[in-house]
């Protein structure tokens, strides 16, 4: 039984169907908040919820007892930690709802792993912990102690929090930093859902920093096979490990992080170009200055992945967006 959180997720939707449909049982669970749209939410889980291998559990990560109970009656062997308060520029005016959902959360997510001997702990950490690095691409051996978000500093602390527990009790864990993921079911506050609903209705789209941003956007399928095979690869101690030189990626504990990013990063202004493509319609931007919070550039070093679980993303900017505009058409018959 494998434990999935935020379900209902964008992200997490897509794992759930994927474990589905290579025989696994999957127990989910979700708040089915409403950050956005609870419709779609409920949407992803009728698809998931046609597998009889699915159960599902409507609960707050953040509650302990419902928690408690859930890992006490479903006991799964391994968990995929996914459910999170999402989104930088939110973390700006709904500071708590980030310290609730992805510090408290979390901390229940541990507490389960830890009481109930979970064999592996996979946890989605994000870019967003290079915070004010700039040497490009973003290693994982790099250091990442200047957030610019507090929703980047909460990803660190969860990296910081599994790292404490796999230490003192041995539960084995491996942090995925995301980068700018998107593609079918995506989340109606990300990029490329607000320009092609703003595309398709006539409305200027809000493009920060002038559209000079560069972001590594990397299609969900790709994510998902990187979190999948880092699954199935359980995090083991690195005896080479040395405190006096200490390598921020690996660990003396059955620890490690991994960037999961197409490492093919480009500029926005090109992306939305390729969204105009796909929609056959031209967009009106609104061009705004950089927002609190944001990064001019992200683009991930994906070796050490490649290395250990033998992937790296390879899906093109232009073939995913295809697939996002072609499911959007279809769900919102447009």
């Amino acid at each position: 039984m494998i434990l999935v959180t935020g379900a209902a997720g964008f992200i997490g939707y897509h794992v759930s169907r994927r474990l589905l449909e290579r025989g696994d049982d999957v127990i989910g669970v979700d708040n089915l908040n409403d950050y956005y749209d609870p419709a779609l939410k409920e949407a992803r889980l009728r698809m998931l919820e046609q597998d009889q291998r699915f159960r599902f559990v409507r609960a707050d990560i953040g509650d302990q007892e419902a928690m408690a109970a859930l890992f006490a009656e479903h006991r799964p062997t391994r968990v995929v930690h996914l459910a999170a308060q999402a989104g930088v520029r939110y973390s700006l005016t709904n500071p708590f709802a980030y310290t609730r959902s992805n510090i408290d959360g979390f901390l229940t997510i541990l507490e389960g792993c830890r009481h109930h001997g979970v064999e592996h702990l996979v946890f989605a950490s994000s870019s967003s912990v290079y915070g004010a690095n700039t040497r490009q691409p973003f290693s994982e051996h790099d250091n990442v102690d200047h957030p610019v978000s507090l929703y980047a500093a909460t990803k660190k602390a969860n990296e910081l929090m599994a790292h404490t527990y796999s230490s003192l009790f041995g539960v084995p864990s491996t942090g995925l930093r995301f980068f700018t993921v998107y593609g079918p079911w995506g989340r109606p506050d990300m990029a490329l859902f607000k320009f092609t609903r703003g595309i398709l209705s006539g409305e200027p789209i809000p493009v920060f920093n002038e559209g000079k941003m560069i972001r590594d956007f990397t299609y969900v399928d790709d994510i998902v096979e990187g979190v999948i095979r880092v699954l199935d690869h359980t995090a083991a101690a690195d005896p080479a490990w040395r405190g006096d030189e200490p390598d921020p990626a690996r660990s003396y504990a059955p620890w490690r992080v991994f960037n999961i990013g197409n490492n093919q990063p480009i500029e926005l202004l090109e992306y939305i170009s390729v969204i105009e493509e796909c929609l056959g319609k031209k967009a009106k931007l609104d061009l705004l200055p950089m927002q609190p919070g944001d990064v001019p550039s992200t683009m991930a070093d994906v070796s050490e992945l490649e290395r250990t679980v033998g992937f790296r993303p390879t899906t093109s900017v232009r073939e995913g967006v295809r697939r996002f505009v072609d499911w959007y058409r279809h769900f919102y018959a447009v």
